[in-house]
This record gives structure tokens, sequence and C-alpha cells, in this order.
């Protein structure tokens, strides 16, 4: 068993493929009309046949309310695996992206956390 699709739910998807692809990196897979929304995935630019990240509409009503517990409590949505979160940290935040929490060395891992203006805290992780 392999894990195929994740998401994160946002609030525009449009604005949420021009971060997740011109900031973060990642390259559009799929966009497929879906009524008024869209069936919107994104995946790694170094494993293009990898896990597909959703970018999932906020239109149910849980999602307001759960989205906005984790971000007050400062619970990241998701994680994404870096190579150097020092690295990745100082060129996100050249590009004016909004970190919550900067590189911190915890054990075996370093953890930054960004805020994807689409409503998510997403953590960056550095394992050693």
């Amino acid at each position: 068993m392999r894990i195929h699709l994740s998401s994160v739910f946002v609030d525009d998807q449009e604005k949420a493929l021009r971060f997740y692809t011109e900031v973060l990196g990642f390259v559009k897979k799929h966009d497929v009309p879906v009524g008024p929304d869209r069936w919107l995935t994104v995946v790694s630019a170094e494993e293009p046949d990898g896990t597909e990240l959703l970018l999932e509409p906020s239109g149910h009503p849980a999602v307001r309310p759960y989205k906005s517990a984790l971000v007050q409590d400062g619970i990241p949505a998701t994680s994404f695996a870096v190579d150097d979160v020092h690295s990745e940290f100082e060129r996100l935040r050249g590009l004016g992206v909004r970190f919550v929490q900067e590189p911190l060395e915890t054990g075996p891992v370093t953890t930054a956390v960004l805020d994807d203006t689409c409503g998510n805290l997403i953590q960056l992780v550095q394992s050693r």
C-alpha cells in the first residue's frame, strides 16, 4: 500500500496553484473542471509520478472552523520534506513567504512552519 493522494483545503484554488507552483516549486499534475471547482493537483518536480497534493476547495461548512482551529493552535495542515530547511527558509523568505516558526532543531529533525496564503500552515521538515 502507498499514499497516492493527500490534500490541503484552500480558500482560492487559483491563488493556491500560483503559490504551490511559483513559490514552493511544485508542478501542476491535473486540472480538471468539476462544477464550479477543479480537481487540481500538484506534485514534486523531483517526483512527477509521486504522491499528488490535491488543492481542495474549502467550500464544505466544516472546513472553515477546522482550518481556523489548526492555525490558531499553530498546527500545520501537512509537512513537506526538504534537504535543507535553513536554505529553503532563506529562499522562501526572500520570496516574501511569511513564516510562523523559523528553523528549529528538535533531535534528529529541523522544522520550519510557513503560511501558505490559502489558510494553512505548512511544515518543512529536514531529517538527519
